[in-house]
């Protein structure tokens, strides 16, 4: 299981949301890229990157990205505001590992296949944003009718390297974790699953740890200092 620290953009800053809401900013960070050096100095082999600004269709942070993907030597995962099959191309040729798809796919699920197969499973992640059991998109604001062990499937056939699985109903309450819809995920596909959703204790490391996650995103935790980073990397598989 990886242990993946999160540097979420807006506005040019590392901030933390609750539930991805605007204007519920509880961290904010002037210097983004140094707030990605400072994971990788302190251990991470991973960086979860998200375009906040991207997600929710204001604008997009290509530049800072750019420049945090060539100041790191560990491989950075992105999501946020990729919405064209040409800026997904353009995010893998700077550098990206692993580019995170969700609603373009979601919308249009070729293109994961088309992606797939032009740059290789491992690099192409699809995001499965739940909340009250329905996936949600653009930015968590609009919900579709879809549930998300379906569309995990479709994406595994399509060619998905690996799931990024949100529950959006404990995301950012620093309440702890839910482990029920995850278990429904792990089971259903054979790919990996990476988690982000309400991570707040050592405690909800050892509960995910036994579900057979690949990997855990963890953002307001590490910020707030709820789990020490090197403490959680003991989860974290050699």
């Amino acid at each position: 299981m990886l242990i993946i620290p999160a540097v979420d953009i807006k506005n040019g800053k590392c901030v933390q949301l609750v539930q991805g809401i605007p204007g519920t900013e509880q961290v904010i960070i002037d210097d983004p890229i140094g707030a990605a050096m400072k994971w990788e100095e302190t251990g991470a082999s991973t960086l979860h990157l998200i375009d906040l600004d991207g997600a929710l269709g204001t604008s997009n942070n290509f530049h800072i990205i750019k420049e945090i993907v060539k100041s790191l030597s560990i491989p950075v995962q992105l999501g946020g505001g990729i919405r064209t099959r040409e800026y997904a191309q353009k995010l893998l040729n700077i550098g990206v590992e692993r580019i995170i798809l969700g609603t373009l796919v979601i919308k249009k699920p070729e293109i994961v296949e088309k992606l797939s197969k032009e740059y290789g499973s491992d690099h192409i992640m699809v995001a499965v944003d739940s909340k009250d059991s329905r996936v949600v998109i653009k930015g968590w604001t609009e919900k579709t009718s879809k549930k998300a062990p379906i569309l995990a499937k479709l994406f595994e056939n399509k060619g998905a390297g690996s799931i990024l699985f949100t529950n959006v109903n404990v995301e950012g309450l620093l309440q702890g974790v839910d482990v029920k819809p995850l278990k429904e995920l792990v089971n259903t596909v054979n790919i990996p699953i990476i988690y982000s959703g309400g991570v707040t204790s050592i405690k909800d490391l050892k509960l995910l740890k036994r579900t057979g996650v690949n990997g855990v995103v963890i953002g307001s935790a590490l910020y707030k200092g709820k789990i020490d980073f090197k403490e959680a990397l003991e989860y974290e598989d050699p």
